[in-house]
């Protein structure tokens, strides 16, 4: 299993954007193909808005990979 951890900087990111900056996919259109197939779950639901908004402490699962966003950390 591969998991990845990502780090949001803004209150969500929309679930296709969230497949392609963590490599899943080269695309955000790749991205919404994977959501519209069924292969993709948030927090152990399948998921089948290709947009839908990903929020801190949200899970989402692909295959064997998972990806856990969290909050931006603020520097100082």
């Amino acid at each position: 299993m591969q998991a990845i951890e990502f780090e949001l900087n803004g209150e969500f990111v929309e679930l296709n954007q969230l497949l392609k900056l963590t490599g899943v996919c080269d695309s955000g259109g790749a991205g919404k193909m994977l959501v519209a197939s069924g292969v993709v779950s948030v927090d152990g639901q399948q998921e089948l808005r290709k947009t839908g908004k990903i929020r801190a402490g949200q899970m989402v699962s692909l295959g064997d990979v998972r990806i856990s966003v969290v909050a931006a950390t603020a520097s100082s």
